[in-house]
């Protein structure tokens, strides 16, 4: 199995292309996005089809492991040009969409879940060619989040992050610092110490450089914020206090509008021109 990591700067999120010699799948794939000059771009895209096409590969689908709120999701645009992909995620992506539908007004929206190809459950089992991928629920960052398990290693999103920086945030609506506890505590961290796990996102706290790849093992033992010996009292009242303190993500609102919508964009107007729905407060 090869991994191939690709990383937004600008979202600090890392994508990742998995592949063996004919089969591939995308998890997370990034849509750029320049919102000082309103410019969607296509870098990750581009990157991912330069692999498939040198490797000769074909590529299955694109495994999302929730609805991020920080960058717009790539699977759309992929599916445009490879038409027989799939677009996964849970089950619980309705959830989300009933949160976030009404909030930009989308009329006659489903909440559904029909946008996407795919809706997986917890212990589900996705075989592509010769590529199995085992899903685990990890909700508490969002109630829809998952983690792929695939051989040993682990694509744990936004829940498990590197040990000096943690975990995900739990503040969105439907998060839960208590589930989140317990999708790593209970779940994750019950895998083999020696289960490799690529990060959904880096910040290189303290300066270090980016990275994305570190153990269970070294998770349990040297997480910043949630070690094996971290009972749930001290874990939700850590994260609850942390989460008071940080900042709403910096493309929220025109994510979250594309992204329940799997990565679709808003349609085109009369004049030609796409627009994103900005709700305010007065």
């Amino acid at each position: 199995m090869n991994i191939r990591s690709i990383f937004d700067k600008y979202s600090n999120t890392f994508t990742y292309i998995i592949h063996n010699k004919t089969d591939a799948i995308v998890i997370d794939p990034v849509l750029n996005f320049d919102p000082d000059h309103s410019q969607i771009s296509y870098e990750c895209i581009e990157e991912i089809n330069a692999l498939v096409f040198e490797e000769k590969l074909k590529l299955h689908a694109c495994l999302e492991t929730h609805v991020h709120a920080d960058h717009l999701s790539g699977s759309y645009s992929l599916k445009e040009k490879y038409p027989s992909l799939k677009i996964a995620i849970s089950e619980n992506i309705t959830q989300v969409q009933k949160t976030f539908a009404p909030k930009f007004n989308l009329q006659n929206f489903p909440c559904d879940g029909s946008q996407f190809d795919l809706l997986f459950k917890n212990d589900d089992l996705l075989t592509f060619g010769e590529l199995q991928v085992k899903c685990l629920a990890t909700p508490g960052h969002t109630p829809a989040c998952t983690s792929f398990l695939i051989d040993q290693t682990l694509f744990s999103g936004d829940a498990l992050f590197m040990p000096d920086f943690g975990t995900g945030r739990c503040d969105f609506p439907q998060g839960s610092a208590e589930d989140l506890y317990h999708s790593i505590h209970d779940t994750l961290y019950r895998l083999p110490d020696e289960t490799i796990v690529y990060v959904g996102h880096d910040y290189g706290p303290g300066g270090r450089e980016i990275a994305n790849k570190t153990t269970i093992g070294a998770c349990k033992k040297e997480s910043k914020q949630l070690k094996d010996s971290t009972t749930k009292e001290e874990f939700v009242q850590f994260r609850t206090h942390r989460d008071e303190q940080l900042a709403e993500p910096k493309l929220l609102m025109q994510s979250l509008q594309v992204n329940i919508q799997a990565g679709k964009l808003p349609e085109k107007e009369s004049n030609g021109q796409r627009y994103f729905k900005i709700p305010f407060s007065t």
